[in-house]
């Protein structure tokens, strides 16, 4: 694993963010992609560890392509230079929820888990249900210490406690969420040593799973919409 040969080419291709460039550097783009897949083997196998329903994944079947959907953008950049992935039960989907990974040079990368989703109202019905139900075990959750150490929970709100749900709820702020959610970034020299990264990576996951778990309880039984 070479993770130093991932962020060069990232690097090059973010200041370099044209089709001729990356058209003429192709082999480059298979060299750091090959060794973004041989980390995630690697990271899977830890993370198999202590959640081994992930193991049966390909990694190329995890990864998300380099070209951006410019239609709605200001920036017509055609390339995100980040090698991206989500590590699930289900592979990439977003349901259900699992370990997100980012690198992108320039202080971006992340590690990430929970509902990045927002869009799927059922989705978020199903969690806030569950929050109202179950919120004794959603505050153990976020507030363990190790937890706390390295994550607070994000995600889109609105202003208020939505229609339905008792805006003195002890878990209301969290009701008011659509999306929820664990960021924990990286800098990029915590990303050259591959060992050291993939050590550390592995064990934030580990702290990561038990919110992963209640979210993916939350949502049993979504189907995710047809296309």
């Amino acid at each position: 694993m070479n993770t130093q040969l991932m962020i060069d080419y990232l690097q090059a291709l973010d200041a370099n963010n044209n089709r001729e460039w990356y058209h003429a550097h192709k082999d480059d783009y298979k060299n750091a992609n090959a060794e973004f897949e041989s980390f995630l083997q690697a990271l899977m196998l830890e993370i198999g560890k202590f959640d081994d329903s992930i193991l049966h994944n390909n990694p190329k079947d995890l990864t998300f392509k380099l070209v951006r959907d410019t239609r709605f953008s200001h920036d017509k950049s055609p390339y995100n230079p980040a090698f991206r992935a989500h590590i699930s039960s289900k592979g990439k989907l977003p349901v259900p929820v699992g370990y997100y990974l980012m690198i992108k040079p320039g202080g971006q990368s992340f590690l990430g888990g929970g509902l990045f989703a927002d869009m799927f109202k059922d989705a978020t019905a199903m969690v806030r249900d569950y929050i109202v139900r179950n919120g004794n075990e959603w505050e153990q959750i976020i507030h363990e210490p190790v937890f706390e150490n390295y994550f607070t929970v994000r995600g889109t709100a609105l202003k208020n406690v939505p229609a339905g749900y008792e805006k003195e709820h002890p878990q209301a702020e969290y009701l008011k969420y659509k999306s929820w959610y664990l960021e924990y970034p990286l800098k990029d020299e915590e990303l050259s040593d591959a060992d050291i990264f993939l050590a550390k990576a592995a064990e934030l996951f580990r702290i990561m799973k038990p919110f992963n778990d209640y979210l993916n309880k939350a949502l049993a039984g979504f189907q995710m919409p047809a296309r």
